[in-house]
């Protein structure tokens, strides 16, 4: 088991450090997030009232589009220099070290965005008390949008421009993370109850943890075949 937990560790620092060398990757997710979001008062009015009956809607939908990005990087690299053949032929669980790979993605383009969406809900005229009902619900979707992205990333790896494959995949299963996720943000920003759709992003970000790791690990070893 420690040896398990050792490999789970190595994945992730490596990643990490791949990470901050090439930071134009790791930018990226997080610029579009903010021109996105951005772009919609300019589009469509400066009043407030307007802005907040629009901030849910704008905040998740641009989310959602952004963590695409990140997650057409999550095993391209490592398909290219051989990494994931070696993981699979290490003889360490490769569920195991995907969910690691995972858990490294979603620090690196999940919780930047989930702690980014203050930010962009302030321009959205969002009152300062939803502020942190915002972060803990962007935070719940994008781990199950990674690790969903997980599954999606390991079917497209080796096809040739796999991005639009990728968000084929992704987008009709995300669907209900964008109704869940735009709700949970209506009520924070009403001051409401919002205690029912949290308990969904809780329950598809579980249910994530659980089987999606294992989804992933048959996907790569299908496209490693």
């Amino acid at each position: 088991m420690s040896g398990s937990w050792q490999a789970a560790r190595w994945v992730i620092e490596r990643d990490l450090c791949l990470a901050f060398r090439n930071r134009g990757q790791l930018l990226h997710p997080l610029l579009f997030f903010v021109i996105v979001t951005t772009l919609f008062p300019l589009a469509l009015t400066p009043e407030p009232s307007r802005l907040r009956d629009v901030a849910p809607a704008v905040l998740w939908v641009g989310a959602l589009l952004s963590s695409l990005l990140a997650i057409e990087f999550l095993y391209r690299e490592d398909a290219q220099d051989g990494t994931l053949e070696q993981f699979a032929l290490s003889g360490r669980s490769l569920t195991w070290l995907l969910f690691a790979k995972t858990a490294s993605h979603w620090l690196l383009a999940g919780l930047p965005l989930a702690l980014m969406s203050p930010v962009v809900a302030y321009g959205l005229a969002v009152p300062p008390a939803a502020m942190p009902a915002i972060v803990a619900a962007v935070g719940l979707g994008t781990i199950a949008l990674s690790l969903l992205g997980a599954v999606s990333a390991g079917l497209t790896i080796g096809v040739r421009r796999g991005g639009a494959l990728l968000s084929l995949l992704t987008l009709p299963l995300a669907v209900p993370l964008l109704i869940f996720g735009a709700q949970a943000t209506a009520r924070a920003i009403e001051g409401g109850n919002m205690a029912a759709p949290m308990y969904f992003l809780g329950a598809f970000a579980v249910l994530g943890v659980t089987l999606a790791p294992l989804a992933a690990a048959a996907a790569v070893r299908i496209s490693l075949e």
